[in-house]
């Protein structure tokens, strides 16, 4: 048993002595700096502002995901308009037609109460994290 113990000891001693380089490299080259010095560069690049709040970012993406929501609405519109032109007094394309534009409105909603959802929270977000 004592035997077991010392090998467990000495197996933990040289690990931990080996393990010490590698410590003070990571100290040195603090590895969460570099990283973050890294996504600044690549926002640079890609012409994000770093100095947004995290509200306000969230809230730029909520946007231009409910913008592309917004044109996939339109698309749909258009679509189901060009269903019912082209029917030619067809009842099946007529009501195939009808359902897609009924559809599409409903997620005009969706995306409406969503939009003004988002903007109220982050509103209130950046106000309660600027202190006002």
């Amino acid at each position: 048993m004592k035997q077991t113990l010392k090998k467990v000891f000495a197996t933990c001693s040289i690990g931990a002595s080996l393990m010490l380089p590698v410590g003070s490299v990571l100290a040195a080259s603090n590895p969460f700096i570099q990283g973050q010095n890294l996504a600044n560069q690549v926002a640079g690049d890609a012409g994000i502002s770093s100095q947004k709040t995290l509200p306000q970012l969230i809230g730029q993406i909520i946007n231009i995901i409910l913008s592309l929501l917004g044109m996939v609405f339109l698309i749909l519109v258009l679509y189901a308009g060009f269903l019912w032109m082209t029917a030619a007094g067809d009842e099946k394309g007529v009501t195939k037609a009808k359902e897609i534009l009924r559809q599409a409105i409903i997620g005009l909603i969706v995306i409406v109460a969503g939009f003004a959802i988002s903007n109220f929270v982050l509103g209130n977000l950046v106000n309660v994290a600027n202190g006002t």
